[in-house]
């Protein structure tokens, strides 16, 4: 987005598109000159701007500590400066590690939550529900629970490729494993899995999407033309570890799954709505049209409060249009969006620029938007294990037509790690 009419001209040169050609801007660009840029930015485009906290910039060394002290911090924990190259690899699917996500259970124990296809790990056999017993003889457990982020990138090291960790597992038939695994680049896989579902209610689709990322858009078409061709009636859309990504592949996912039930020319699935300065930027995605569309009048949604932004913006979009059951726990409660600035190939700024609403005009939900019933997130089995306990209620319901009323789960806090950046985990629905 390229919209500077009220930036003093000399900022302008330092704001750059998405080119991969060599930026001669950015090479002599400083650090007070990116974070005058964002003062000024921010001054204009920030959806809280006339409720900033009043700060002298030039206090600040650069755009990513301006940026926390421009926060208005009762409602916006999202907004970000990232590095360029990173967000733009990020975005692109590409990633460098050992490509898992630790989680703890309900006994404590360090667990993968999730392993990305083609990671190096995966392809030595480790699988979600493993339990993490050490790695390079330290137990990580504690230091995940206590949110330790300094001693755990101390054990894990770098995220560059070459690190190499030795990973103690113990697999759920009890049998023990060491394995020697180096971080490496690849491409990340953000369907984490999808296959069906044979009810006494007919052939459900079961699908569970990590991100709304650049790859999200073929593995969508994928799995939705194996549905299609399946004759799916019901779905089971997995988001408990989706915190996100680009607004246009939430509205195509919602636009498989809403098919005829929202085909009219330009109803909406979403509407982007500005602050009081930029009323005319005001925006609307509707519904598209798609070659897979399942025309659903219910879905069962699993969640966590790692589900945010443009995942929850799917289930509020179809809310109008279809029933919603939430199964896990209270979403994230992400209803704002960002416009992002690229400055001089150097930083990019990701400011909450825009609330979101539905067809309805509902929105605002701070708070989270909560299950029907709240179900912990099973880390100890796979997610097509029909025992985990969160896709066995999701087929409850679509069996019997309600959740049972048996097992009573408190809310508890399940800690994690993971080795992406810390900006993507907050909870991304971007307009690039």
């Amino acid at each position: 987005m390229k919209r500077f009419i009220l930036i003093p001209a000399i900022l302008l040169l330092l704001f750059t598109s998405c080119k991969k050609d060599p930026d001669p801007i950015g090479q002599g660009l400083t650090d007070a000159m990116a974070r005058d840029s964002l003062y000024y930015l921010m001054d204009y485009w920030y959806y809280w701007y006339n409720v900033m906290p009043a700060v002298n910039k030039d206090n600040y060394k650069n755009p990513y500590e301006l940026m926390e002290a421009l926060r208005y911090k009762p409602l916006d924990r999202w907004s970000f400066v990232a590095d360029y190259n990173e967000f733009i690899a990020e975005m692109e699917g590409d990633f460098v590690g050992h490509g898992i996500m630790i989680r703890i259970d309900e006994s404590g124990k360090a667990r993968i939550g999730l392993i990305y296809s083609r990671s190096p790990l995966y392809a030595l056999g480790v699988r979600r529900g493993w339990v993490v017993k050490s790695i390079n003889n330290v137990d990580i457990a504690p230091i995940i629970i206590s949110n330790n982020s300094a001693a755990y990138n101390a054990v894990l090291g770098e995220s560059k490729e070459g690190v190499t960790n030795t990973f103690v597992f113990e697999m759920p038939d009890g049998q023990v494993f060491t394995i020697s695994s180096t971080k490496t680049k690849f491409s990340v896989n953000t369907v984490l899995h999808y296959d069906t579902l044979h009810l006494s209610t007919g052939v459900t689709g079961h699908l569970v999407l990590e991100s709304f990322i650049l790859p999200t858009s073929d593995e969508l078409a994928t799995a939705f033309a194996f549905f299609k061709s399946n004759n799916v009636k019901d779905l089971i859309l997995d988001m408990r570890y989706n915190t996100g990504g680009y607004l246009s592949i939430a509205q195509t996912l919602a636009s498989y799954i809403a098919g005829s039930v929202a085909t009219p020319v330009n109803v909406p699935f979403a509407k982007l709505i500005y602050n009081d300065i930029n009323q005319n930027y005001n925006f609307l995605y509707p519904f598209k049209t798609t070659v897979y569309p399942l025309s659903l009048t219910r879905l069962v949604v699993i969640t966590s409060r790692l589900t945010a932004s443009a995942s929850e913006a799917v289930m509020n979009g179809l809310s109008p249009f279809l029933e919603i059951i939430g199964i896990g726990d209270t979403t994230n409660g992400k209803p704002m969006g960002m416009n992002g600035w690229s400055v001089g190939e150097k930083y990019y700024y990701w400011p909450v620029t825009f609330k979101m609403v539905n067809n309805n005009d509902e929105g605002d939900y701070f708070d989270g938007l909560p299950p029907l019933k709240y179900v912990p997130d099973d880390v100890t089995r796979d997610f097509d294990d029909r025992n985990e306990l969160c896709l066995k209620e999701a087929i409850t319901y679509l069996e019997t037509g309600s959740v049972s009323t048996k097992g009573f789960y408190p809310s508890v806090r399940q800690p994690w790690s993971s080795e992406k950046p810390g900006w993507i985990n907050r909870g991304l629905t971007i307009v690039p």
